[in-house]
């Protein structure tokens, strides 16, 4: 079974509740024993939705087709994510109404935001890691200073931090079981301006006191987390965790719809939109066909049938990346006192200062 052979079986997976054509096939393959299942959890976990397959097939009865030991590996992790979730629902709860007693209204995004609104079937389907949340650029300040109060404190134990754009240095409290990013942008420098907090808290949705974005917004977030926050629009893949995300807020606002507003945004979350069409086989994933898309998806595809070209496609990419952003940052320091100081705080580090000359192998490291 190859990359993409398992890759396309637990997307399609994902969707069976939804789209009877995915449950056929679905249920062909593992009858007809085409399923290499170490494949399977080697790349579910690796894209961070292995509970989610789990229920999606336990929702469909198809457990009993399984293997006993991957079915019981399976209830074990699900209940392990079960409860960690369940402290990260309280958590937010507690930031919540610490902020708003001071006059603070947060917008929870992404993971933590999506288990408590109920997007998914069981709230163990969704893998969490930090809680994350905007607030309105002056309040932003006050908000670190409330959560620090309550003993939050800086998760890196650097003297010195690499200066942010979006979100402060995240925060963690030695009795919670999450970290947590407080937000002034959503998007990397050079994105903010059609997609921040004036636009998204214009239409936001309430549940028990907590204030989201609305379906349309979370939509994109979860399309714009992966194509422009980690630079995903220029590898061509895919995030199978995000793409759920998309998927299942697909069934709650029409996904063309929600970014036909967008001018520079557009084309990134379009092409995602793409992918997952093709990879989920599902007809609510709506895009727009453009030449550019088409263009997408053949790169897309050659990736995923073409070894030798998806490690060379790889590397130039994250090469050109690297360079850029260096330049820009060495760029901006001409005009920003933190990237100056943050420079001259690197060069000072005697431990960074080690690693550079090993790497350079001027030095050996310690047996």
């Amino acid at each position: 079974m190859t990359y993409k052979e398992a890759l396309f079986f637990i997307a399609r997976c994902l969707t069976i509740s939804y789209e009877k054509e995915n449950l056929d096939w679905i249920k062909q393959n593992i009858k007809e024993d085409k399923v290499d299942w170490d494949n399977i959890v080697k790349v579910s976990t690796g894209h961070f939705v292995f509970p989610a397959l789990y229920h999606n097939l336990k929702k469909e009865n198809l457990l009993s087709l399984l293997p006993n030991e991957l079915v019981a590996y399976m209830e074990h992790i699900s209940s392990l994510n079960r409860d960690r979730n369940m402290q990260i629902i309280g958590q937010v709860k507690e930031i919540n109404l610490l902020l708003k007693q001071h006059n603070i209204n947060p917008i929870f995004v992404k993971g933590s935001a999506l288990i408590l609104q109920g997007i998914y079937n069981d709230i163990s389907e969704r893998m969490v890691g930090d809680i994350d949340f905007i607030v309105a650029e002056k309040k932003y300040e006050k908000t670190a200073e409330l959560l620090v109060s309550n003993n939050y404190q800086n998760v890196s134990k650097e003297s010195y931090h690499f200066p942010q754009f979006k979100h402060l240095p995240r925060l963690h409290h030695s009795s919670k079981i999450a970290a947590v990013e407080i937000h002034k942008e959503l998007l990397i420098e050079g994105y903010e301006t059609e997609f921040n907090f004036d636009t998204v808290s214009q239409n936001t949705i309430s549940s028990d006191g907590i204030t989201f974005m609305s379906y349309a917004n979370q939509l994109c977030l979860a399309i714009l987390a992966k194509q422009v926050n980690d630079d995903g629009q220029y590898f061509n893949n895919m995030s199978l965790r995000n793409g759920y995300d998309v998927f299942l807020l697909s069934q709650k606002t029409d996904s063309l719809k929600a970014i036909e507003h967008f001018d520079k945004l557009f084309n990134p979350i379009n092409n995602f939109l793409a992918v997952c069409n093709q990879t989920f086989n599902s007809n609510s994933l709506l895009f727009q066909e453009k030449d550019e898309t088409k263009k997408y998806l053949e790169i897309y595809n050659r990736i995923l049938h073409d070894d030798k070209f998806r490690a060379k496609y790889f590397k130039t990419w994250k090469r050109k990346i690297a360079i850029k952003k260096r330049v820009k940052f060495i760029r901006q320091s001409f005009s920003r006192k933190e990237n100056r100081i943050w420079m001259y705080r690197r060069f000072m580090d005697k431990n960074w200062r080690r690693e550079k000359l090993i790497q350079l192998r001027i030095i050996k490291p310690k047996k």
